[in-house]
């Protein structure tokens, strides 16, 4: 019997230990490693302002995250009166998003999640990207639901990971052109989200883009409708390798007057 005992406390101890990763994560304080960028406050008004404006889809909720250059998760907020004004799903997507938008972007060069959707298409350039750094289930699933959204969100302090190649993720640089970090924002149709995402951005006064692949200097980054179809090709080729499919006239006019990006003085 006690033979049996002690296996079981060395059986809990493994465990505990094996679990030990995960619950310093979540006691660490994370405040330095966001330091300099926006607060859950600061995210929710911008994110908000954003959402407010036509952006060419269903005028939906949003949710948004950011995440600092290690793709730690730093803020997580939504624009309705609850977490269940907009799609649950978005949550995470949001996260997905702000990671692509900085794990694939440097200090010259900004790929927004829209930029990649042809590139990682079958044929595509970057073909397979998407099934790379898979979101952590445990950073995105954790904790309790009631604070999804707030300012203590579960996300928070944890590298969320994941691909998304969709619009609605972006880059931030600072106004040193300093690549600082990323933001996505998800609820709406795709491009509606890569308007409010640019628009959020733009809010959030990080938006001093360096390069980018649209061909346009004054929005580097923006997204491309390039893609014309062809006959036995369901998505169509994209001339510039970088397009993303256009969901209608509104937001494509949208996404080509949104507001150009800074210059670094």
């Amino acid at each position: 019997m006690k033979a049996r005992y002690l296996a079981v406390l060395g059986a809990a101890g493994l465990c505990a230990m094996a679990s030990t990763p995960i619950t310093a994560d979540d006691q660490n304080n994370h405040s330095s490693e966001c330091s300099g960028l926006p607060s859950h406050g600061a995210l929710k008004s911008a994110l908000e302002q954003a959402r407010n404006e036509s952006n060419g889809g269903f005028n939906l909720d949003m949710w948004g995250t950011i995440v600092n250059r290690d793709g730690v998760v730093c803020a997580v907020a939504f624009t309705g009166g609850n977490r269940g004004d907009q799609w649950p799903g978005s949550r995470v997507i949001s996260a997905q998003k702000a990671n692509t938008g900085n794990a694939f972007s440097l200090p010259g060069l900004a790929l927004s999640t829209a930029n990649l959707y042809s590139a990682v298409s079958p044929g595509g350039s970057l073909y397979g990207l998407q099934h790379s750094n898979p979101v952590s289930t445990q950073v995105a699933y954790r904790g309790n639901s009631a604070n999804y959204g707030e300012a203590n969100d579960p996300m928070k302090g944890g590298k969320i990971g994941g691909i998304n190649i969709f619009g609605g993720g972006f880059a931030l640089y600072n106004r040193r052109g300093e690549i600082v970090g990323g933001l996505g924002v998800s609820g709406d149709s795709s491009c509606a989200d890569h308007n409010i995402g640019w628009r959020t951005r733009n809010n959030l006064q990080l938006d001093f883009v360096p390069a980018g692949v649209s061909g346009d200097p004054n929005r580097p980054d923006n997204i491309v409708n390039d893609i014309t179809s062809q006959v036995g090709q369901q998505e169509g080729t994209s001339a510039s390798g970088w397009g993303h499919p256009a969901c209608g006239a509104d937001a494509t006019a949208i996404a080509a007057a949104l507001p150009v990006t800074r210059k670094v003085t």
